[in-house]
């Protein structure tokens, strides 16, 4: 009996000893490029290693975006928007199921009174009653609750993120639909005053084919390419009501004109870029869900891990009854019961081995994602700071074009009124300075674009 004692006690102690392992805490492991934001136009390192000790503060909105109506549009929308809210009200979902994996430390106690009436023969009714407090127990040895909470408020952390990945696409949107308004509007002046100086150049050659001076087909050309000016009118306005209507959509209100100021009143805040550093890639919801990820797949594993141990689970009842043991009593007694139970699993047709390969195999998949995220975290800075330049670089190259081929437009259709030059020689000018003058539209636009990306790749912050 001794021996069997022994053995008993060592297999236990080796028990304890193999379990400690299973509250272990995460540590995250997943190897990540060391120049993760790469290099700028002179090859210098934009950014150093992605560390997890110092995470700097992320970036709030209002220092990308500086507009006071776009402010405006962006704090209604972060208000009232429908996804923001269907975001919240799953944080507050996996918050109930972290509180309800803390609660399982405790025991459940159950309240289920019973009572029978029966008769046998001529005999008298007999009636029994039971008033039993059940009290169970489940003792986390091998930290299968821990792992499981643990796992839990790793979920709710991922539900955290995944709103503030949601917070900051909604301020990114209604940034990119409001600089998308600015561009078109100032689009639709540039084509309007087209639309009015082409139709005075158009009454001019038709005066001159009246008085025989032009060709019908000079006309016909000048007529065709302002008349491609009005379509164009008409399709800016068309768009513009598009995208007033999908950010209404966005702010949860009903289709209106939606206020703005005119596209390039308010410069890019240079101050954005001499801070950048790989340390605030920490900051993306989407590199701390893949982190979050890896945790929970991590404790995923410990808990497969603790299946293989023995569980011990406590059971009691406490209360009365008329009934004990076949004999009814009235009044009845006071009933107490208590029991202890070791469960250890032998065979279970390879179930436990194979959520523990699967937990692992989800494990290294979650590893994978993250060193990508983090690259292409990285991938989105370098882009992002490099269309701001390019933006930038081409703002007086634009300018100057536009007020090259203004002058060409002038003097090309002051050569054709004195008869030294064609009109096909006109509408190229004509087309051309108008191309530029929408090119250079287009290029703030990307500009601002290009602020909203970098705004995004460092992490969106939201506050």
């Amino acid at each position: 009996m001794k021996k069997l004692s022994y053995i008993f006690v060592a297999v236990a102690v080796s028990f304890l000893l193999t379990g400690c392992g299973l509250y272990k805490k995460y540590e995250r492991k997943s190897e990540v490029p060391a120049d993760v934001l790469g290099a700028d136009a002179d090859d210098k390192p934009l950014g150093s290693v992605l560390s997890s000790d110092t995470v700097p503060t992320p970036m709030s909105w209002r220092v990308f975006f500086t507009d006071p109506q776009l402010l405006q549009l962006i704090e209604q929308a972060l208000e009232s928007n429908t996804d923001l809210h269907t975001a919240r009200i799953t944080v507050e979902k996996n918050e109930i199921s972290l509180r309800t994996a803390k609660m399982a430390y405790l025991p459940s106690i159950s309240f289920s009174p019973q009572g029978t009436l029966s008769k046998f023969d001529n005999n008298p009714w007999s009636r029994t009653y039971s008033l039993p407090l059940q009290v169970s127990w489940d003792v986390d040895i091998f930290g299968s609750v821990t792992n499981k909470k643990r796992s839990a408020k790793a979920v709710l952390l991922q539900s955290q993120c995944y709103e503030e990945a949601v917070r900051s696409n909604l301020v990114s949107t209604v940034a990119q639909d409001y600089y998308m308004l600015q561009m078109l509007d100032a689009q639709l002046d540039i084509l309007t005053q087209t639309d009015s100086i082409w139709g005075m150049s158009l009454e001019m050659e038709r005066t001159l084919w009246e008085n025989g001076k032009a060709y019908s087909t000079a006309v016909n050309q000048l007529e065709a390419s302002w008349l491609s000016v009005k379509t164009q009118i008409v399709d800016t306005r068309r768009s513009i009501r598009a995208i007033e209507n999908s950010l209404c959509s966005i702010l949860a209100i009903a289709p209106q004109h939606i206020c703005r100021s005119r596209l390039g009143s308010y410069a890019m805040p240079s101050s954005i870029f001499d801070s950048v550093s790989a340390a605030m890639l920490r900051n993306r919801p989407d590199i701390r869900m893949a982190d979050y990820m890896m945790e929970e797949a991590f404790y995923n594993i410990q808990s497969a891990r603790s299946a293989f141990f023995p569980s011990l689970s406590l059971s009691g009842t406490v209360g009365w009854s008329n009934s004990g043991g076949g004999v009814v009593t009235n009044p009845g007694a006071l009933l107490l019961n208590f029991m202890g139970q070791l469960t250890q699993p032998i065979f279970s047709q390879g179930k436990l081995r194979g959520n523990l390969k699967i937990s692992k195999l989800s494990a290294e998949e979650a590893q994978k994602y993250y060193a990508q995220t983090v690259v292409d975290a990285g991938n989105d800075v370098n882009e992002a700071i490099a269309d701001c330049q390019a933006a930038k670089d081409k703002v007086d190259i634009y300018r100057r074009q536009v007020s090259v081929l203004h002058d060409a437009f002038i003097g090309t259709h002051e050569l054709m009124d004195n008869g030294k030059a064609t009109y096909l020689e006109v509408l190229t000018a004509q087309e051309s300075y108008l191309n530029a003058q929408l090119s250079e539209v287009e290029n703030l636009y990307d500009g601002a674009k290009a602020l909203i990306s970098l705004y995004i790749a460092l992490g969106g912050g939201s506050k």
